[in-house]
């Protein structure tokens, strides 16, 4: 009985020393597993190793949060946007311009003498120089009843001219509505004084439109719009026709003011009346010439001008029957 025990212990105190700290795998022996638990433990470092190694982390902990504290900026830190300060400036900005405009009034038309005014031969009134120049234009098409028409404005590569281009396309839009189309325009903007006053040109000493375009071969409408708030007479318009040659050319149109036609709705009416010049809101130009395909316009400028060999002052005639209110 004693030798039974004494070969009983001794094999419980062997499997206990051969036990390996983790688990062994199948196909590796007890002693790789002891290896593997050994080299997962972690490595005591000597004290000067730990304080270099702390001050190093250390280090480049403070820089990441120095990083970080220049990107993100604080909410203190942020813009406040006041929008009672943002009326405020604009009012003041409205006043501003009302002031200038009484100032302007009591010197003259346009805040200059009335006899430099008088004596002013020639005058341009729009030209192309810049992205601001454009802004003072708006281009439509018939896409918006639904034709295929484009027109785009943009300057030229000098910088010196506006370049009108698009396509021109007279199909129909499918709405069983419109049965025509195919029209491209460049519009002047109404021009607007302090608190969004409409304001007016006032061309009564010219008598003649002066452009310097250059085209494509295509005819043009050129349409010029009075200034009126009558809802009546908003589609009213005096229109006249500019041929361009085409080419690399540049041409020098002149336009009497006294060729414009009245027309309403687009439709060229039977009594015709003579163009107000005092009252002038804005210029367009149009294409409907109903040639499918792309085109381009280069304008340098729009000005108006006194030619003293026009004496004409109203092109067309008039008749009691056409026009009763004229002979009254």
């Amino acid at each position: 009985m004693a030798l039974v025990h004494k070969l009983l212990n001794s094999t419980y105190i062997l499997r206990k020393c051969l036990r390996p700290r983790v688990a062994p795998h199948p196909f590796l022996n007890t002693r790789f597993a002891d290896f593997c638990s050994r080299s997962l433990q972690k490595p005591v470092a000597s004290p000067g190793k730990a304080s270099s190694r702390s001050n190093t982390e250390g280090g480049l902990q403070g820089r990441d949060q120095s990083e970080v504290a220049l990107d993100i900026t604080s909410p203190e830190e942020k813009p406040e946007v006041s929008f009672d300060k943002a009326i405020k400036d604009e009012i003041k900005e409205h006043f501003r311009r009302l002031k200038d405009d009484i100032v302007n009034h009591w010197i003259g038309p346009e805040g200059r003498p009335l006899h430099e005014v008088l004596l002013e031969q020639a005058k341009v009134v729009w030209q192309f120089r810049g992205k601001e120049d454009l802004d003072k234009w708006i281009v439509t098409s018939d896409k918006t009843i639904g034709g295929r028409s484009e027109v785009f404005l943009k300057m030229s590569k000098n910088n010196q001219s506006a370049l009108l281009y698009g396509t021109l396309s007279s199909e129909a839009p499918h709405d069983g509505e419109s049965g025509r189309s195919g029209y491209c325009a460049m519009i002047s903007r109404i021009p607007r004084g302090p608190f969004e006053r409409k304001k007016s040109y006032d061309w009564s000493q010219f008598n003649t439109l002066y452009l310097r375009v250059r085209g494509d071969g295509r005819p043009w409408m050129v349409n010029i719009s009075e200034d009126t708030d009558i809802i009546q007479r908003k589609n009213q318009m005096y229109s006249y026709f500019m041929f361009t040659r085409g080419g690399p050319y540049w041409q020098e149109v002149k336009i009497p003011f006294s060729k414009f036609f009245f027309s309403n709705q687009g439709r060229i009416r039977d009594a015709q009346y003579q163009l107000l010049l005092d009252k002038i809101s804005s210029i367009g130009f149009t294409l409907a010439d109903k040639v499918d395909g792309p085109f381009f316009l280069e304008i340098d400028f729009i000005g108006v001008f006194t030619d003293p060999a026009h004496t004409e002052e109203f092109a067309y005639e008039n008749s009691p029957v056409l026009n009763p209110r004229l002979f009254k």
